[in-house]
């Protein structure tokens, strides 16, 4: 048995000392970049999530270079954010020292793994000299109109003080509350700095083409995306106010026997009735504690206004109602209810007893209709199915001024405020008209702050500093921008500061022609690893800044990541996602201490395939450190030499199909299978006497991609071979020695199987057949008999029929 202790902290004190995985951005080979959502660094440390991911990406690193590229895996830390902040307001410390310590701790469980990464590399989104390109991104963005101040309805956290994006939002017993903490949240109108996101929309669609990305990642941002065509229709009602819906269905406009307002639609005011008045702004306050999410479940609640519309196609009175489940900030927030068709109108009208018109032919008038079929009802469109139906009375609407083309998107403009202190500070000015102005000198350095609880009433900590906050430019009075970024403003473009990060800490200024010149030969991203959490938020924001620095000729890729695979979940040992409070919460750092890094790779590794979701299995880790004792005593065994003489054919075959099977596997992301190739290679080579020392030594290479501690100590100190097996290159298989030259088919008298030969796999028809007949038994059994017919399959069988 080895000592994992020993040799694994020996090898990587080398490693480190000898700058063995040091990265050079000017060699000369093919670029293969990858790369691993960096961390938040939490007090919590590493946890099986990360050891999963991060041994993942950490052998496609090392298989890279062994196949000869040129190998960016790069390592650093999303620093700012609320964790930080709330640690340092419940304890009185600052939120750098709370970071400080987590990420000297993560570093140290990182390399106590063995992964290949050049810390030299290392970025911190709280850095000054990084959160400076960070800024003069969100300049060129503000320069650009891309970045705009104003007041709307934001997801307001009082506990937290500060305003939360949709995605940063959980449901909880029916109410909205913050992913962070649980807090209660409601909508309230304040001032925010938003990015337009929304201006990139169909790119951000259609681009997902380009890429090779998990499905499961692509539909998550087609349906957060949500873009819809249809048509605006113009509306009054009965009092002559106007107003516009948008559908997908404009040619089930003589079906509508309702319209449907969203609680908080401006010109709710204008059209409900007095006697309404009271009970629907009762209504809208309920409807301001609930999330997107619980809206969109549909309780089919709704209030009647008191007053009609008037469609413009049948001049029929239809009533209006205010109901939560929809939207106002998708389209224009109003809906026309078509029960006949739409299976939630129905069940709204059902609940509410509202008339329900079909115009599309049915069997069943007693249930919803949403197929295609044929339009009834409808003097415009009769007799035509739905496509054609929609143009006609498109066209129709249209001519007559009645409506007009449009696509909307349930995808909102980016919340850009943060009420908090520790995040990037907005590089942005305010003059006494309120006009906002760039602050040209960069960083704007966050200063330093004792108190960081907020203040309440929507200002951030930043407000209290008030020789900060108030300046004088040019004899001119101003006020600085006193909220921040959101935490995800860092991780919008983080990949390209891997790049650009010199040896003295600084970066290459991202505009400059030395940047574009490494940014365009190293991007997009390879191959890129995370969760499907960040689905619809850091991977749509990344997605949208990069598409702008693509704009504004910094780079000269549209999309920063090519591939990326859906990383599966570790789950307890009973199944459930782990949890303190249920106890069945893994430290991998234990598991090192216990069965080393090498097994606890190897084992998590082989647990699962990368996209899958499963248990935790300690008897896994256990079987991988005794398949790692297994290869061990191989080369400390004295009944298997290892030599440099000649195979046998056979074992030229396992070995070959070894390199074969698992060089595919790796190219595919097959962890688990390669594992189970190596497995059962070793298998074969407890068969023989003798090993051939080329051939072991390829092993050992394949090997470390999972298992670099070992692998090194038994290329140094068994082998006593002088340089790193790092510098190794990937093992080539010889196809013709994986060829089959014989082949054993079975030989039958009327399908009864008789005996089996062996032939050559090109083997005539009549070499087979007269092989067959000079076998014994055959030769027996044909006797003097004339068979009818002799089924041949090459390679296959051979039948004879009497």
């Amino acid at each position: 048995m080895y000592n994992h202790n020993k040799i694994e902290e020996y090898w990587q004190k080398y490693w480190e000392e000898n700058k063995i995985y040091k990265f050079d951005i000017n060699a000369k080979k093919k670029k293969f970049y990858i790369l691993d959502m960096f961390p938040y660094p939490s007090g919590s440390g590493l946890h099986l999530g990360h050891i999963f991911g991060y041994s993942a990406t950490d052998v496609i690193s090392r298989f890279k270079k062994y196949c000869g590229f040129n190998v960016l895996h790069p390592m650093g830390w999303d620093a700012f954010g609320l964790p930080a902040e709330q640690f340092a307001i419940n304890n009185n410390k600052h939120p750098r020292e709370f970071n400080k310590t987590n990420i000297n701790n993560f570093i140290r469980e990182l390399k106590s793994m063995g992964f290949d990464y050049d810390w030299d590399r290392e970025i911190d989104t709280s850095d000054p000299k990084f959160y400076e390109w960070t800024q003069w991104i969100f300049i060129k963005l503000f320069e650009h109109n891309l970045a705009e101040y104003k007041n709307i309805d934001v997801n307001w956290c009082e506990k937290l003080g500060t305003v939360l994006a949709n995605d940063e939002l959980i449901e909880k017993d029916g109410k909205m509350v913050s992913e962070r903490g649980e807090f209660p949240v409601i909508k309230k109108p304040m001032k925010q700095w938003i990015l337009k996101i929304t201006n990139y929309a169909d790119r951000l669609i259609s681009d997902l083409d380009i890429v090779a990305w998990s499905e499961k990642f692509k539909i998550a941002q087609k349906n957060w995306i949500g873009k819809s065509s249809g048509a605006i229709i113009k509306f009054k009602t009965e009092n002559n106010v106007p107003f516009e819906i948008f559908t997908t269905r404009p040619d089930t406009i003589y079906g509508t026997t309702f319209l449907v307002f969203a609680p908080e639609n401006i010109l709710l005011k204008k059209i409900v009735t007095k006697e309404n008045e009271e009970q629907i702004k009762k209504y809208i306050f309920e409807t301001s504690n609930k999330s997107e999410q619980q809206r969109c479940l549909f309780d089919k609640s709704g209030i009647f206004t008191g007053t009609y519309a008037i469609n413009p196609i049948t001049n029929k009175k239809i009533p209006i109602y205010v109901a939560d489940y929809v939207l106002n900030n998708y389209a224009t927030g109003i809906v026309m209810g078509v029960p006949a068709h739409d299976l939630r109108d129905w069940e709204f009208a059902k609940k509410h007893n509202i008339n329900i018109e079909f115009v599309i032919k049915t069997n069943n008038p007693n249930e919803c209709f949403e197929e295609d079929g044929i339009h009834i009802n409808s003097p415009l469109i009769n007799g035509l199915k739905n496509n054609e139906a929609i143009k006609k009375i498109s066209t129709y609407l249209f001519e007559n001024k009645l409506g007009r083309e449009h696509v909307t998107y349930k995808l909102r403009d980016w919340l850009f405020s943060r009420q908090r202190y520790w995040g990037e500070p907005i590089p942005i000015v305010f003059d006494e008209n309120e006009t906002p102005h760039v602050v040209k000198k960069l960083p704007v350095i966050l200063p330093e702050l004792k108190d960081f609880t907020p203040s309440g009433d929507g200002k951030p900590p930043l407000a209290k500093i008030k020789d900060w906050v108030n300046i004088q430019i040019d004899k001119k009075k101003y006020h600085r921008e006193v909220n921040t970024m959101p935490g995800s403003a860092g991780s919008s473009w983080y990949f390209i500061a891997y790049l650009l990060k010199e040896n003295d800490g600084s970066y290459i200024p991202l505009n400059s022609e030395k940047a574009k010149k490494i940014i365009n030969k190293w991007m997009p991203v390879d191959l890129y690893v995370g969760g499907a959490e960040h689905a619809v938020g850091h991977l749509l924001y990344a997605r949208f800044w990069h598409k702008f620095l693509y704009d504004i000729k910094i780079t000269s890729t549209s999309e920063p990541f090519y591939k990326l695979p859906n990383r599966g979940i570790v789950l307890g040992s009973d199944g459930r996602k782990m949890s303190k409070s249920l106890g069945n919460v893994v430290n991998p750092i234990e598991k090192i201490n216990i069965f080393g890094a090498d097994a606890l790779r190897l084992g998590i590794l082989f647990m699962s395939p990368l996209d899958g979701t499963f248990p935790w299995k300690e008897e896994t880790i256990v079987a991988a450190r005794k398949f790692l004792e297994r290869v061990y005593n191989i080369f400390n065994n004295n009944k298997i030499k290892i030599t440099d003489s000649k195979v046998n054919s056979e074992f030229e075959f396992a070995y070959n199909t070894f390199i074969k099977n698992v060089t595919n596997n790796m190219e595919n992301l097959k962890f688990n299978v390669a594992i189970s190739d190596m497995m059962i290679f070793i298998n074969e080579c407890y068969k023989v006497k003798s090993l051939n020392k080329k051939y072991i030594y390829n092993f050992l290479i394949i090997l470390s991609c999972f298992a670099p501690h070992i692998c090194e100590e038994i290329n140094f100190n068994i082998l006593k071979n002088k340089t790193s097996i790092n510098f190794s290159k990937w093992p080539k298989f010889s196809e013709e020695k994986i060829k089959v030259k014989y082949i054993n088919i079975p030989v039958q008298e009327n399908g009864k199987l008789r005996c089996i030969i062996k032939i050559a796999t090109d083997t005539s028809e009549k070499d087979a057949i007269d092989l067959a007949k000079n076998d014994p038994k055959i030769n027996k059994l044909i006797n003097d008999r004339k068979p009818k017919r002799i089924i041949y399959i090459k390679n296959k069988i051979i039948n004879f029929i009497f």
